[in-house]
Formats: C-alpha cells, structure tokens, sequence
C-alpha cells in the first residue's frame, strides 16, 4: 500500500463519487477525512431514511449503505491507480441502533490488497468512536468488469 498515491490527489475523485453516485448522492454522504488506505465518511440524520417512524431510528440499510462505500473508498484510496471493484463479501454487526436525531459516522481501513482482493474493517458511530453502533469487515474485488449496457438488438 506504500505505492499509493498521496491523500490529497485522491480526495478530488472521492468527493466526485459522492456527488455522482446516485445511492451516496441521495444519502448526502460527506467526506469528512481520507488517508491512505484510510477513509471517514459523515452523514447527516434525515427522517427520510428512518426505519421505524415510532423511535426515529435509521433504516439498518442506510447504514449498511454508509459501510460499504466508506469501505469502498478506503480501498480505492489504497491503490497506486483507480481500479473498479466490487463488494465480494461485507460482514456487518450491529451493536446497537443509531441514536435518532444524531448525524452517523464510517471509518474504514484497507489493511491488505492483494493481486485480486483487499481487505477491510471499519466501525460506524453517532458521536463517540468508542460507543460504535456497528463493526464490520469486508473483501472487495480489484479490476472486477464494468457493467455495460447490452447491445440493443437490430431493427428487423
């Protein structure tokens, strides 16, 4: 991971992401740090995206979508060049539910790559790093094929 590039030339393609990505556009996910191998995500609360309207707390998916990408980028920010990948497998344990009302917070480590594979952890919090809501560990593919529109068929 040594042969990465810089921080600060992978933060523009970052941000640029989570403006253009529909998913992380919608949720308003914010940059809040990037390091090599290293990135934290910030998203403000929105009733939008509760999951139960009776407590206010966040849908369980909002949250695993805030984990993936955060993980995402701490692979990306990992690599010596943009790559596509994939999600291969992200395991997530909820430890409580986000406190409704609170903004949520990712972190995530790229602490391996491998030819085809790297591998990641993270945690997501309301206030407090230490108090996280969730843990999680993920793989992700390198270089996995970009989705293309099928050809359209000939008119007869």
């Amino acid at each position: 991971m040594s042969d990465a590039p810089p921080p600060d030339k992978m933060m523009p393609a970052i941000a640029s992401m989570l403006q253009h990505v529909p998913h992380m556009r919608e949720l308003g996910l914010s940059l809040v740090e990037l390091g090599q191998g290293q990135a934290t995500f910030r998203m403000a609360y929105d009733a939008r995206f509760v999951g139960d309207p009776e407590t206010g707390v966040l849908s369980g998916g909002v949250i695993t979508t805030m984990i993936d990408s955060v993980c995402g980028s701490a692979v990306q920010s990992a690599l010596r060049k943009p790559v596509t990948i994939a999600t291969l497998d992200l395991r997530i344990d909820y430890l409580r539910p986000a406190t409704p009302g609170l903004a949520l917070h990712a972190r995530a480590e790229c602490y391996k790559v491998t030819r085809h594979v790297a591998f990641v952890r993270g945690a997501a919090w309301n206030e407090d790093p230490a108090d996280p809501l969730a843990h999680c560990a993920g793989t992700f593919m390198l270089g996995s094929p970009s989705w293309r529109r099928p050809a359209r068929a000939a008119a007869p």
